[in-house]
């Protein structure tokens, strides 16, 4: 089955907290057998001193954290200019939105800001921003 269930820095931080509503969503992801995936600009956000390292460990295990790369960099820039957007306080939001289209098929970000995302992603019908 192709898509997959991208986590942004709140869907991971509230899945290492095992937020009952993430927890659903992650299930009925690997239930019908759709990758859970975040980029590893997202863990820049999440790690600090007061998580849950283990825990942490844990959710990660369970998930695909992907690279970033050149191309996505790219994939970043172009989301950011058609937005009408730019500058770093959306370029984690445009990187993890480049990951999630670099995914086949039909892609769910769990995010806190369905604005950002929603405007990042305005020209790609298949993306979806749930709000958690």
């Amino acid at each position: 089955m192709s898509g997959a269930l991208v986590l942004d820095s709140e869907g991971l931080a509230q899945a290492v907290r095992r937020n009952r509503e993430v927890q659903e969503w992650l299930e009925a992801a690997r239930d019908a057998d759709i990758p859970v995936i975040t980029s590893a600009v997202v863990l820049v956000e999440v790690i600090h001193p007061r998580i849950d390292s283990a825990a942490l460990s844990w959710t990660l295990s369970r998930l695909r954290v992907e690279p970033v790369s050149q191309t996505l960099a790219h994939t970043a820039a172009s989301l950011l200019r058609n937005a009408g957007l730019h500058g770093h306080e959306y370029a984690i939001d445009a990187l993890l939105c480049a990951t999630a289209l670099a995914h086949p098929g039909r892609v769910t970000i769990l995010t806190s800001d369905v604005e950002d995302i929603g405007l990042l992603t305005a020209d790609h019908p298949r993306v979806t921003a749930e709000k958690i």
